[in-house]
């Protein structure tokens, strides 16, 4: 009877694992520790000049969704917009931003620039 007992239970914790995992994997749920969380929308001082896309590998949430996003809006005459489920942030921008300071925002937050390219 014990042996039954803990093979449901083992069961039961397997289903529950598969299920996070899943959702993880989608881009959903609060995996990294935060998803989620509340945060303010940055907006542009100034009348936006162009805009540019960047493709990210390596966000699986909201967490990392906003990761991206405080680390690029750090920069001045820039608001950053990330699509997590196409895996690119849109980018507009009030004064001229090179794509090198970009980059280096994206992976100061951890994650991979794999192409920047500007939206006509």
């Amino acid at each position: 009877m014990g042996t039954v007992i803990v093979a449901v239970v083992l069961i039961v914790i397997v289903v529950l694992a598969v299920g996070s995992s899943l959702k993880h994997m989608k881009g959903e749920g609060g995996c990294c520790g935060g998803g989620g969380e509340i945060k303010e929308s940055k907006k542009l001082d100034a009348p936006k000049i162009g805009e540019k896309q960047i493709t990210i590998e390596g966000m699986h949430c909201d967490h990392c969704k906003n990761s991206v996003e405080r680390a690029v809006n750090k920069i001045d005459g820039v608001v950053c917009k990330v699509n997590l489920r196409k895996k690119k942030a849109k980018i507009s921008y009030s004064s001229e931003v090179s794509d090198e300071a970009l980059k280096q925002a994206v992976e100061s937050a951890g994650f991979q620039v794999l192409s920047i390219e500007k939206v006509k």
